[in-house]
């Protein structure tokens, strides 16, 4: 089957790779249809393969000291998941969870290396978006010690909207629904703080919200709350 890039965000792997590459990327491993709530992968797990998301949403979380769960991030259609036991053999460091119905492929170490090594293009693709992973992992730690609540929940959307948005009117849909404690959970502030914080973007008319979505109206004046430079 043959895909056209405009279906993956440009920041993910999928988006980011010429034709040629991804089409030899998506011809790697077995077609999986999963469904929502179904677990892709398990933290502290030994298995091995990646996962090719080829469509829909899913969180990545992990067990802190004190046993709950924790809200690390999220994948949607064009990324992966589990590249990193794929490349080192390491144990899971996170659970993948479908936030709804997904299609991904499911890629076994031997074909992904192989194809690492024919094709350098996907090589450096994959190692500069695990190193733009890491840096936003980092962001969020520094952006918890140096920013208040509503400051990070701006920047956290500024961000999700330039990953996963996509154009709608005169806006920026975010292309993952997010509940308000989900986005409490990474943005490390409390649900009633994210809420009003929620509120007052919605009063001055930088974003709109409803069920599960969230469309970003001024993305200039969120990016001045967030305390980062202009993208455009």
């Amino acid at each position: 089957m043959l895909y056209s890039a405009v279906e993956w965000p440009a920041r993910s792997l999928l988006g980011v790779l010429s034709p040629q590459a991804r089409q030899e990327l998506l011809t790697l491993g077995a077609p999986k249809r999963v469904e929502a709530g179904e677990v892709l992968l398990s933290e502290g797990a030994h298995d091995r393969h990646m996962l090719l998301l080829l469509s829909g949403f899913a969180k990545v979380t992990a067990r802190v000291e004190n046993g709950e769960t924790s809200l690390l991030a999220v994948r949607v259609g064009g990324d992966t998941v589990g590249e990193m036991a794929a490349m080192d053999g390491s144990p899971r460091s996170a659970t993948v969870t479908a936030c709804g119905p997904m299609t991904a492929r499911v890629v076994q170490p031997g074909p992904l290396h192989d194809l690492l090594m024919r094709r350098p293009e996907v090589a450096v693709a994959l190692t500069r978006i695990v190193a733009d992973r890491l840096r936003w992992a980092n962001r969020r730690r520094l952006d918890f010690r140096g920013y208040p609540a509503k400051v990070r929940l701006a920047r956290l959307l500024v961000e999700l909207a330039t990953a996963y948005g996509r154009p709608a009117g005169d806006g920026l849909v975010v292309g993952c629904r997010l509940s308000q404690p989900e986005l409490a959970a990474l943005t490390g502030a409390a649900e009633t703080t994210v809420h009003k914080g929620l509120r007052e973007l919605r009063r001055d008319g930088l974003l709109e919200t409803g069920y599960r979505t969230t469309t970003i109206r001024d993305l200039p004046r969120l990016e001045q709350v967030a305390d980062l430079t202009p993208t455009r």
